[in-house]
Order: structure tokens, then C-alpha cells, then sequence
């Protein structure tokens, strides 16, 4: 059975609410939606939920699927992130 329920991880910083959207499919880690309010943007909140996201997928064997616009930038220009995980680029 696969469940695409809707998981989230958030990270609140001085009371501000980031979150990255993800669904797992399968053995594949959709990274759907990655939303930062302003007040956090520019300090790096929504790579480190990026990150959390990779990290998850890698210690579960699973290949990430950036879907989001943010994740799939983010990643292309973190290589260091990728390494001992699968990115699945196609859309």
C-alpha cells in the first residue's frame, strides 16, 4: 500500500512558522512545497529544511523527488547535500 499523506516539517524561528511539504510515495521522498514567511527569508530556515528533508530520505533508503521550484534550486546548488542520495530531477 503506499500512503501519500501530506508530512511537514517545520522549523519556527522568533515565532515565525517555516515548513517544507513532503509525501511519501513508494521508495520516493516528494518534496512538494517549501514556504518561508518574510521575516525568515534570507537566513537560510528553508535550506536547513532541505536538508532535514535529504537527511530523511537518505537514512531511509529513499529517493528525493524535488518537485518544489525552492528544493530542486537549492539542491542543484548544494552538491555536497547529495551525496549518498538519489535525486530524481525529472518532473
Amino acid at each position: 500500500m503506499v500512503d501519500d499523506a501530506v508530512e511537514r516539517l517545520v522549523e519556527v524561528v522568533d515565532g515565525h512558522e517555516a515548513l517544507l511539504e513532503y509525501r511519501i510515495v513508494g521508495d520516493r521522498l516528494v518534496i512538494d512545497h517549501v514556504e518561508t514567511p518574510a521575516a525568515l527569508e534570507g537566513h537560510g530556515v528553508a535550506g536547513q529544511l532541505v536538508r532535514r528533508a535529504v537527511t530523511m530520505a537518505r537514512d531511509q533508503g529513499l529517493t528525493v523527488v524535488p518537485r518544489c521550484p525552492f528544493a530542486r534550486r537549492w539542491l542543484s546548488t548544494h552538491p555536497e547535500e547529495r551525496t549518498d542520495v538519489t535525486i530524481d530531477w525529472s518532473r
